[in-house]
C-alpha cells in the first residue's frame, strides 16, 4: 500500500507542474497578444507572449521539421517515459532526488504537451532585475529549472555526507 501512495504521489506531482504550466501559458495565451509588453513589477518582471519553435533560447529553431521532431518531440517524449519509469521501479531514493525529477518531468511534459499540439511552446515571462536578465520562459522551464536545483542539491549533500 505504501508502494501505491508514493507512486500515486510520483503521478501527482508531475501531473501538477504539466498542468499549472499549462494552465499559465492558456492564460497567457487568452489575454496576452503577441510581443506585448505588460510590466508586473516595475521593469524587473514584464509579461510578453511569444512562441518558441526550438528548445531552450530557441536552440534548434532552424532544423528541418524531420530532425527537429526527432530531436525536440521524440526524445524528449522517450526521456520522460524513461524517467517517470526509472521513478515507479526504485521505491529506495531519495525524497530530494524524486522532488527533483518529478519537477523536472513535469516541466518537460508541459513543454512537449505545447510543441505536440501547436507546433511550438508559449513562452511570457521575461526578468530583467539588474544584473539578472533572463530570456522568455515559461512555468515549465520554472519547475525544471528548480528540479535540477533541488537534484544538485541532492547530489552536493549526498556527496557532502559520503566524505565525512
Amino acid at each position: 500500500m505504501k508502494l501505491i501512495l508514493r507512486n500515486i504521489s510520483i503521478l501527482l506531482i508531475v501531473l501538477a507542474n504539466a498542468g499549472c504550466d499549462q494552465l499559465s501559458k492558456n492564460a497567457a495565451r487568452q489575454n496576452i497578444a503577441y510581443h506585448e509588453t505588460i510590466n508586473v513589477i516595475g521593469n524587473h518582471l514584464i509579461l510578453t507572449k511569444v512562441e518558441n519553435s526550438g528548445a531552450f533560447l530557441s536552440t534548434g529553431d532552424s532544423m528541418a521539421d524531420s530532425a527537429k521532431f526527432i530531436f525536440l518531440s521524440l526524445i524528449p517524449l522517450l526521456a520522460l517515459c524513461y524517467g517517470i519509469y526509472y521513478l515507479l521501479r526504485n521505491s529506495q531514493l531519495n525524497n530530494l532526488l524524486v522532488l527533483g525529477i518529478c519537477f523536472v518531468i513535469g516541466g518537460g511534459l508541459g513543454n512537449l504537451y505545447d510543441r505536440l499540439l501547436y507546433g511550438s511552446v508559449t513562452d511570457f515571462l521575461h526578468i530583467d532585475f539588474y544584473i539578472l536578465k533572463t530570456g522568455i520562459f515559461n512555468l515549465a522551464d520554472v519547475s525544471i529549472m528548480i528540479g535540477m536545483i533541488m537534484l544538485v542539491i541532492h547530489l552536493y549533500v549526498k556527496r557532502t555526507l559520503q566524505f565525512t
